[in-house]
């Protein structure tokens, strides 16, 4: 059974995930990894979601302020030996049930094309491409996706 619990960035679990997440993105991101680690910094991210199995960390994502109604999720990873079982998905919702309550109406992301399992995830959970934004545009490496956050009408 998994639980999921809010935190910050001061999280030491969180911070061995992205120290993890880091290592197979050096991997995967070849000569462009320093290039997109700029824009990953984890020092100031005052929304974190883990995880957790038997107070074990096994996955985890945030949210940075993009602007006033857009939320970007960051850092999201679940170790591979834990990938498979919904974790991530898991995340996502909680990612943005988290953004709604502070008030935001969409969530983007930036990815990757050496990160296909991601780009799968992403449309299954209902979000589309969008062209690449800011830091990102202009790099063919870099998939952009974005998701409208629905309300419930009580």
């Amino acid at each position: 059974m998994y639980s999921i619990i809010k935190t910050n960035s001061e999280n030491k679990a969180f911070q061995q995930l992205v120290i993890e997440l880091d290592k197979e993105l050096a991997i995967r991101d070849g000569d462009e990894h320093a290039f997109y680690d700029q824009f990953n910094k984890i020092t100031t991210i005052k929304h974190v979601i883990l995880v957790l199995e038997e107070d074990k960390a096994v996955g985890c994502g945030a949210l940075k302020e993009y602007n006033t109604d857009t939320m970007e999720i960051k850092r999201m990873y679940v170790p591979l030996d834990k990938r498979g079982q919904g974790i991530a998905s898991l995340i996502l919702q909680a990612l943005e049930s988290w953004a709604k309550e502070l008030g935001y109406s969409k969530c983007i992301l930036e990815t990757g094309v050496n990160q296909p399992e991601a780009i799968g995830l992403y449309k299954k959970n209902s979000y589309k491409v969008i062209p690449n934004y800011r830091q990102y545009a202009g790099m063919v490496n870099s998939v952009c996706f974005q998701k409208a956050l629905k309300y419930k009408i009580e």
